[in-house]
């Protein structure tokens, strides 16, 4: 048996190994990634998307807003109409000397009050004492002729009966008895003239007032053309009012003067103050184009000089009283795009929306239309912090130490 004889072959040099990497790192890598999601997408299934493991919301929680609320009610309420006014005295009267002469007395204090008729200032008396005195002597010099005359005219009146004398002389008798009547007569005006002047040297006040500042002083030569009086003497009580009111109110003024007085009270320019209380005396004539307002002058007792003339006052005419009235708190009214409302607060303490028609505002009080009814309660305080169907903790401010906010605007 023949051996085959094996020819190797010369084989080429080989390159230098590189170890290979294993696949199976790049699939480890790979395998963990998807794992990692795969826990991470059970986790964010374990919160949300089980059922029994799902993040359960808060409860919602319905907050209680405290607010401040008056009850409605219904009751007579007196009307008010309220105008500026200044106070004028009735008489004020500037005093001068009526006769020339050296004033030679005051009798008077500068702001004391003087009654009517009294003494206050002397003139001179004695120039006009002497012409009284000279006016009765003309007069007792004139009568004793007109006496005379008188006799002579008895004597010619009988011899002319006995056609002893001329008639033409009897008719002259009884002429110059008629001149001497009339020159008597003239004597006492005279006299009478004198006794004025004399009385005129005594100035007295025409009016019971307070005096001012005394404008000439004793010594002083005054003259009845003088500008410038002795002293101005004011009335304070009574006094008056003259006060202003819208044209528009002047039918209901009239209406109710055409009833009765009407009751006018004076405060201070404040207001703080009352002054005094009066009776409306007339309404003036005629209406001011350019204000289109009305006057009324009122008159007030004013024992206690409470009211000066010249001072500005606030007047308050009471026009009548409205009956049986419903009437919330001024604050509660509220104002939006679709009107007046107020905030109703029902028996279980939830806020409702509730459209009023008002008829008109006194002061903290205001009369309504319609819209509500008496005993319903409404929001005083805190409707910056409500609307329709908000829940509410009320207190009233009805009682004693209730306080009310100022108004605020809301829309409901």
């Amino acid at each position: 048996m023949m051996k085959s004889e094996t020819t190797e072959r010369p084989t080429a040099p080989l390159a230098p190994e590189v170890p290979a990497v294993p696949r199976s790192g790049h699939r480890t890598r790979w395998i963990l990634i998807a794992v990692g999601v795969l826990v991470l997408g059970g986790v964010v299934w374990q919160i949300t998307g089980h059922p029994g493991l799902k993040a359960k919301a808060p409860p919602t929680d319905v907050r209680t807003v405290p607010v401040a609320v008056s009850t409605v009610v219904q009751k007579d309420v007196p009307i008010y109409l309220e105008g500026l006014g200044t106070v004028t005295a009735l008489y004020t009267v500037t005093v001068k000397s009526q006769v020339d002469g050296r004033l030679d007395n005051v009798f008077f204090v500068e702001g004391q009050k003087v009654k009517k008729g009294e003494l206050i200032a002397q003139v001179d008396p004695r120039p006009f004492e002497a012409a009284l005195h000279q006016a009765m002597a003309t007069v007792a010099r004139d009568q004793a002729q007109l006496v005379n005359a008188k006799l002579n005219l008895n004597r010619y009146d009988e011899l002319s009966r006995q056609n002893l004398i001329a008639k033409q002389q009897a008719t002259d008798q009884q002429a110059q008895v008629d001149q001497l009547a009339a020159t008597v007569a003239i004597d006492q005006a005279q006299v009478e003239t004198a006794r004025l002047n004399l009385a005129y040297s005594h100035i007295v006040s025409p009016v019971e007032g307070v005096t001012g500042i005394r404008l000439v002083d004793p010594g002083n030569i005054v003259h009845a053309a003088d500008a410038t009086g002795i002293v101005v003497i004011t009335q304070l009580d009574p006094i008056a009012v003259i006060f202003t009111l819208p044209q528009d109110d002047l039918p209901a003024v009239s209406q109710a003067m055409a009833k009765g007085e009407l009751t006018v009270d004076a405060f201070s320019r404040d207001g703080g103050a009352k002054l005094g209380t009066g009776k409306v005396l007339l309404i003036d004539n005629q209406i001011n184009q350019t204000t289109a307002t009305i006057r009324l002058k009122a008159l007030f007792p004013n024992p206690a000089n409470a009211l000066w003339p010249n001072q500005f006052v606030k007047a308050r005419l009471l026009l009548t009283t409205r009956a049986g009235a419903t009437v919330v708190p001024t604050v509660a009214i509220q104002r939006g795009p679709k009107g007046t409302f107020v905030y109703v607060v029902a028996p279980d303490s939830t806020v409702s929306v509730r459209t009023v028609d008002i008829e008109t505002a006194q002061g903290d009080q205001t009369l309504l239309k319609s819209g509500l009814k008496a005993g319903e309660q409404v929001v005083v305080d805190g409707t910056n912090q409500i609307r329709a169907g908000s829940k509410v903790s009320a207190r009233s401010v009805d009682g004693p130490g209730g306080a009310v906010a100022p108004p605020t605007t809301a829309t409901p």
